[in-house]
């Protein structure tokens, strides 16, 4: 069965982008399955919390019986789940999500039929002509800045043309994107507006599989819909191969069966507390309920880093790597428990390609530290910054030798979108 991944930006048409991920046994194995080493850190917390700041109408309500003042209070730790709890943090939290409309323009070659006087006589007057078609999609996000700054992802917004942000009271800006980070899948948008119910920020140190989860967004375009589940699980990782972005193999997600759709993509999950706990990025096309979100955290620190930089200085050394198990030790010759991670290619013209880097070299150490995955070079890498030298211990053809490799920026230009 093929394994399908799907972003949740919701197309005109209505039809879902999926991913198919295939598996090509090639040569030497090692074109197998492959792991990015487009390295940066990352640390993983959860939770923003909706509620009106200064400027907005303050309102009483109240969550589990407990009368709630919005404008200053956090909603209560062990809140009880009462009849109308979901319904006052969903009437809450709406109105810190917005729906963002998108355009964008998409060249395609036209390659008509040939005429009936061409198919008699020959002739060549026909030829494919380029021309642009306009796409138009739908996504969600969240208001990060009273100020008119909204958090979504990057797949939402990255490549569009204009950019629309329609709000709770149905009030419509343009929107421009002003930082955007493909590695976490994460972009800010600003609108000029002012005094708007910004999103307060929470924690979620104590998020636990089985706790309840809300999702708000725009599925297929229907605007703030709120579908209701449960903390499927924590800490997903690699969990597709995705051309759109590699946050899916960079961040560590939360998985929910709260419904998702095209068009959540952006919009936050929530807690029972009304806390936002990640920002919903994908779904499993070939499954029911299974939706992945980023933690709000890590979207937190991504997010501040953006507006304070522009861009965010990650660590890159463009290998592909594979962990070496006893049956592709064999298949290379080597002995069985030999311990490394293989390199099944590099990125054309990166840092590690540059230094010398073959597909097929075994990286012994890092750092002088042994290394058994690649998730542990990764780690080791991540302490580094651009500019920086690290250092591998590899083996080649039965021989050991170093490479070092002079970190670069993680790519993060409109070409790799």
């Amino acid at each position: 069965m093929v394994n399908k991944l799907s972003f949740e930006t919701a197309p005109s048409s209505g039809v879902n982008v999926n991913q198919n991920t295939s598996h090509n046994n090639s040569t030497a194995l090692i074109g197998g399955v492959i792991i990015g080493l487009a390295l940066g850190g990352a640390c993983f917390y959860a939770g923003h919390a909706f509620w009106p700041q200064s400027g907005s109408a303050t309102a009483l309500t109240t969550i589990g019986g407990t009368v709630i003042n919005p404008k200053t209070t956090v909603p209560p730790v062990g809140t009880v789940l009462a009849e109308n709890t979901i319904a006052d943090i969903a009437q809450m939290a709406n109105q810190s999500v917005v729906n963002i409309d998108t355009k964008s323009s998409v060249t395609v070659s036209d390659a008509p039929m040939m005429g009936m006087q061409e198919f008699l006589f020959g002739g060549n007057s026909f030829r494919p002509q380029p021309r642009k078609l306009e796409r138009a999609a739908t996504g969600s996000g969240v208001i990060y800045r009273a100020d008119g700054y909204i958090l979504t992802n990057n797949h939402v917004v990255g490549n569009a043309q204009s950019i629309v942000v329609t709000l709770a009271d149905k009030r419509k800006y343009d929107g421009k994107v002003v930082g955007r980070d493909r590695f976490t899948d994460l972009a800010i948008v600003k609108i000029d507006a002012n005094d708007l119910p910004a999103a307060h920020l929470g924690q979620s140190k104590s998020l636990r599989v089985g706790d309840w989860a809300l999702a708000i967004g725009s599925p297929l375009g229907f605007d703030h819909t709120v579908t209701l589940g449960i903390i499927s699980a924590l800490n997903r990782e690699h969990i597709g191969n995705l051309a759109e972005s590699q946050a899916l193999n960079n961040v560590n997600l939360i998985q929910t069966d709260a419904a998702i759709n095209p068009g959540n993509s952006g919009g936050p999950l929530l807690d029972i507390h009304g806390n936002v706990m990640g920002i919903n990025t994908a779904i499993r096309g070939d499954a029911q309920n299974i939706g992945f979100a980023i933690p709000i955290d890590v979207a937190r620190q991504t997010a501040d880093e953006l507006l304070a930089h522009g861009k965010i200085a990650r660590a890159y050394v463009g290998v592909y790597m594979q962990d070496l198990d006893d049956k592709l030790a064999q298949s290379l010759g080597l002995p069985g428990g030999t311990k490394g991670v293989i390199v099944a290619k590099t990125a054309e013209g990166g840092p590690a390609d540059q230094a010398g880097l073959q597909q097929g070299d075994l990286i012994k150490k890092v750092d002088g530290q042994s290394v058994a995955s690649g998730n542990e070079v990764q780690a080791i890498v991540r302490k580094h910054k651009p500019g920086e030298t690290v250092n591998f211990l590899i083996e080649r053809d039965g021989q050991l030798s170093g490479v070092g490799v002079k970190i670069g920026d993680y790519p993060n230009g409109d070409e790799q979108q």
